[in-house]
């Protein structure tokens, strides 16, 4: 660091990492278009490959959408002080853990948790 600069605080680098990623979705979702509008008519026999990759395209999307509300939900966080506390315990999330995923909402304790109870058919909501 030179002389007269300011350290960058943890929230600075968090907020540059999430508005990348926020910019990155965005960018991703742009250059997605419908198929049949670029491909135009196709022959009967290729209809199931342009219907898979349809379904293959529209849900890639919707994991594009959560991924960023997730970045959206954590800028929110960040403006509101309520930035790393865990959602479900609302201790705070480890350093560690939010500088490999920024937009985390739960600590590791809490998500391993909620993974287990979702795969037994519980309510996905982690015991407290």
């Amino acid at each position: 660091m030179k002389k007269g600069e300011k350290a960058l605080r943890p929230q600075d680098i968090h907020r540059a990492k999430l508005l990348e990623k926020r910019a990155s979705v965005l960018s991703g979702l742009g250059m997605k278009f419908d198929t049949r509008a670029r491909m135009g008519r196709v022959a009967e026999d290729d209809q199931a490959q342009i219907s898979h990759d349809e379904f293959v395209s529209l849900r890639m999307n919707g994991l594009d959408y959560r991924q960023l509300r997730m970045v959206e939900e954590a800028l929110d966080r960040l403006e509101s002080g309520d930035f790393g506390i865990c959602l479900a315990c609302d201790e705070s999330i480890a350093e560690k853990r939010l500088q490999a995923l920024p937009w985390a909402r739960y600590c590791v304790k809490c998500q391993d948790e909620m993974g287990a109870e979702m795969i037994v058919g519980g309510t996905g909501v982690p015991p407290r």
